[in-house]
């Protein structure tokens, strides 16, 4: 098993659409590129502690591969836009990769080059070294599962999760 870390904005919609995928264990909230250790939600919201609310992938290479999950991951968000996606602003919600190797970084870089090419507005999504990981609390984890129904869940997370059902079909995992 390998693990990716991604941020693209709020992590339940993150999360949703990347357990879609087939070749995929399991995927994490959490929060990674800040400053403070064991940062909670509120404190993450506030703007103040450098993370970005990400999730880490643990997937296996043998099924899927980190491009595809790259693939999907700028697919289900705009790397256009600094510091937001949709309703959600601040640098919590920014676009971010974090590498867990060289390889990934290598990657990574590649894609990001190739797809500034296709957007008038430049990518701005950033690219670092995973240091840290923290796991988000419980009530964030399976968030869209455990409530479809939440307004936010379905303006924002189902979208995204038809989107990848939709264009990424051949990669999407039968029924969990």
């Amino acid at each position: 098993m390998e693990r990716a870390t991604f941020g693209g904005g709020c992590f339940w919609c993150t999360e949703a659409a990347m357990k879609e995928l087939e070749g995929v264990e399991s995927v994490t909230s959490g929060y990674a590129g800040g400053h403070v250790e064991g940062p909670t939600y509120r404190e993450v919201c506030s703007g103040d502690t450098g993370h970005a609310e990400v999730v880490q992938v643990e997937y296996d290479p043998a099924e899927i591969g980190y491009d595809d999950l790259l693939e999907v991951f700028f697919a289900t968000h705009d790397p256009t836009q600094l510091d937001r996606q949709g309703p959600d602003v601040g640098t919590q919600y920014r676009s971010i990769v974090l590498y867990h190797d060289a390889d990934q970084q290598t990657q990574a870089e590649a894609y990001i080059e190739a797809l500034d090419e296709e957007y008038d507005d430049d990518v701005v999504t950033e690219l670092e070294p995973l240091e840290t990981f923290y796991r988000a609390e419980e009530k964030h984890q399976d968030y869209f599962e455990k409530n479809p129904n939440d307004a936010y869940c379905t303006m924002h997370a189902a979208p995204k999760v038809e989107k990848v059902r939709e264009r990424f079909a051949d990669k999407v995992a039968a029924k969990r």
